[in-house]
């Protein structure tokens, strides 16, 4: 049984990603087993205990997180250990700081983490298919670059398990994309390829091909693996983290 998925970007040791799986953890019936989340109706101690094992397993100091809104706002450098929660809204964080982990909370959506390829800035966004209507992967790397003064060919981006394009159907594409996202559209299945336009979306801000990766992992589908709101709308939700140890 796996808590989280490992990721390290290339030549960058000393940066740390984790994706979180639904395995491991002191949450029961839908919640089991390693939810992360207050808001889905699970018992705030097992949430907390499963936070304080990921913090402790990890070995980051700091848990920042967002109350995620499906919006376009980043938080750069926050300040207060939230590992009890926050009322903070944005979808967005970055940070210079060592030890501090980055938490996006996912159940099909993008969790999207970001290194700087100097190792000394980081940022993560959740990507639900509002944020990519809204562009959210450009303007989240747009903010980052600004925040430090970054150049967008230097960044590094990785995306985490969500909901595939075999998934991903919608049934009133034209209300709720319209034609400017047709290509990423296929009639014949009413599924929108969500990686596919991320992708295109990071290109759009500026990244090298090269430095976009992805873990082409289906939440959907993997029931034994990932919490799913598609597949069951009360679940829980997985935690990606992203930090720098020195």
């Amino acid at each position: 049984m796996i808590p989280y998925i490992p990721f390290t970007f290339p030549h960058l040791p000393f940066i740390r990603c984790a994706f979180g799986t639904r395995m491991q953890g002191a949450s029961t019936g839908p919640f089991a087993e390693s939810n992360i989340s207050f808001e889905v109706g699970d018992k705030q101690e097992r949430v907390l205990a499963n936070r304080h094992r990921l913090r402790r397993e990890l070995g980051f100091t700091r848990w920042c997180e967002l109350r995620q809104v499906h919006g376009c706002d980043m938080v750069i450098d926050p300040l207060d250990d939230v590992i009890q929660g926050t009322e903070q809204p944005g979808d967005g964080l970055a940070t210079r700081e060592p030890r501090v982990g980055l938490v996006i909370k996912t159940a099909d959506c993008q969790p999207i983490l970001l290194a700087h390829t100097s190792g000394k800035y980081i940022a993560a966004i959740h990507c639900g298919w509002k944020g990519n209507r809204q562009n959210f992967p450009c303007k989240a790397v747009v903010a980052f670059c600004n925040a430090y003064g970054l150049e967008p060919r230097e960044i590094l981006a990785v995306r985490g398990p969500s909901l595939s394009p075999a998934a991903s159907e919608f049934t009133k594409f034209s209300t709720e994309w319209g034609q400017a996202f047709s290509r990423y559209f296929d009639p014949a299945t009413q599924t929108m390829n969500l990686w596919q336009l991320t992708r295109h979306q990071l290109l759009e801000a500026g990244l090298l091909p090269s430095n976009i990766f992805g873990l082409d992992l289906c939440t959907h589908s993997m029931s034994q693996w990932f919490f799913s709101y598609r597949r069951n709308k009360v679940c829980g939700r997985q935690a990606s983290i992203i930090w720098m140890e020195k």
